[in-house]
């Protein structure tokens, strides 16, 4: 059995590790078009503020490691081309064009960072932030610089915006829409969002629209928008990513109206032999069972473990998601899962949702800070469809992980409302916040 993976990161990694231990006699090979295997590129903007001291240490298994376990790695190997008849890529490498035969074949490719048309330049200074190259090269571009404009308000952009910030420059965030976070959770809070960042210097704009850059001497000196022109000697692009499926369309394998792989439980693609898994792969959404395109770093390697275990012989499959989600901003915690009341609305929901502000622990005991919980629930079923989380101690939003295991069984809100959760002073009230938003809803939905 020769199992061959075409990228070498979170999916990637994890089928190939899951594959050998399977079938340790199977031939297993990752062709990585890049430097780096197995990182982990949620880090990325830590390492630009400082916090992470190095890119290395967001490396979880080198090369050498995992040839140590009997599979191959070939760094900067780039599959371009598949034949799946004759099950075989082609690959471009150091050493020239090969081809390779393959019994199973994973794409696990991810995706790319969005490159509008004003920002596809060969001018300094101009970035996206996918890989440590990229982030490699925001932060050569960094040395010296003054003012850095991030263009989108997702994850990455407000991850960036912090840590971007913590380094002494001046940061401006460019939105099209009209608040922060996109649909992260719903306007209310992404206006907590967009008040934390101001409250630390970041100029925030919404509702703009970029028309172009403007560069002096090869480097970009500015962003022209609608409104005018703002300044900045570095423009980080953060407006998206697109799941990389040119391999799998080459190969006949059938999309998604996500535009991502369309997958069974199983990883398999509609083309025998092939698979896929991470980034590049819709999924199942649980709550709503419709197919989603959420490329999170934990979906990903789980896909990956499941696609490794079919593809040795074995027999596993991927659940789906429920669209969890957690990020820092200064000294704010965001969280969420589910749908929100707007994710509802758009899909045709008779949905109810509900506000609590208490504290993370009980009000008594020192530190206790403000947290902010929104609670929804679908009229009729009496089903949670989804929970949103805001707290000035950041770790307390993991209370998240509660919902989402929640969620993944489908469970009532009553059924919330009756769980019994740890309680002690330095870190819940008697009746946990959770618990009294569920009480709440429950009276809501009646």
């Amino acid at each position: 059995m020769r199992i061959v993976v075409v990228g070498g990161v979170a999916a990637g990694m994890s089928a190939a590790s899951r594959a050998k231990r399977f079938d340790p006699g199977a031939e297993v090979v990752v062709f990585e078009r890049g430097e780096y295997i197995s990182y982990g590129a949620c880090g990325l903007p830590y390492v630009l503020g400082g916090a992470v001291d190095d890119w290395d240490d967001l490396v979880a298994r080198t090369p050498e490691q995992m040839r140590g376990r009997g599979i191959g790695v070939r760094l900067r190997h780039e599959v371009t081309g598949l034949d799946a008849q004759a099950r075989t890529v082609t690959v471009s490498g150091p050493s020239g064009v090969c081809t390779e035969p393959y019994d199973r074949l994973l794409i696990a490719t991810g995706v790319s960072a969005i490159r509008p048309d004003w920002a596809r330049t060969d001018a300094a200074g101009v970035h996206v932030l996918r890989e440590i190259p990229d982030g490699q090269a925001i932060a050569r571009s960094l040395e010296g610089a003054r003012r850095v404009c991030i263009v989108g308000t997702g994850y990455i952009g407000l991850e960036l915006a912090e840590n971007l910030c913590r380094q002494g420059l001046s940061v401006v965030m460019l939105e099209r829409g009209d608040e922060v976070g996109g649909n992260i959770v719903d306007v209310e809070y992404r206006r907590r969002i967009r008040a934390e960042l101001e409250a630390h210097g970041v100029d925030v704009r919404c509702g703009v629209t970029v028309e172009g850059l403007t560069v002096r001497e090869g480097r970009v000196s500015g962003v022209q928008t609608d409104t005018g022109l703002v300044r900045a000697d570095t423009v980080i692009v953060a407006v998206g990513v697109r799941p990389n499926v040119e391999l799998l369309k080459a190969a006949g394998a059938r999309l998604g109206k996500t535009g991502a792989a369309a997958v069974n439980v199983r990883q398999e693609t509609s083309v025998p032999g092939i698979y896929a898994a991470g980034d590049n792969c819709e999924t199942v959404h649980r709550v709503t069972r419709r197919k989603v395109h959420i490329p999170l770093g934990l979906t990903a390697n789980r896909m990956g473990r499941v696609a490794g275990v079919n593809m040795a012989g074995g027999d596993a499959t991927f659940p789906g998601v429920v669209g969890t989600g957690i990020f820092k901003v200064f000294g704010l915690g965001v969280a969420r899962t589910g749908l929100g009341q707007a994710d509802a609305e758009r899909l045709g929901l008779d949905a109810v949702s509900v506000d609590v502000e208490s504290t993370d622990h009980a009000s008594y005991y020192a530190g206790a800070a403000p947290i902010h919980v929104r609670l929804t629930g679908e009229r009729g079923s009496g089903r949670l469809l989804g929970g949103q989380l805001i707290c000035s101690n950041p770790q307390s939003v993991k209370r998240v992980d509660v919902l989402a295991a929640h969620l993944h069984g489908r469970g009532k809100v009553e059924d919330l409302f009756q769980m019994d959760l740890a309680y002690a002073p330095p870190f819940s009230g008697v009746w946990d916040v959770l618990l009294v938003a569920a009480d709440r809803l429950q009276r809501a939905l009646r």
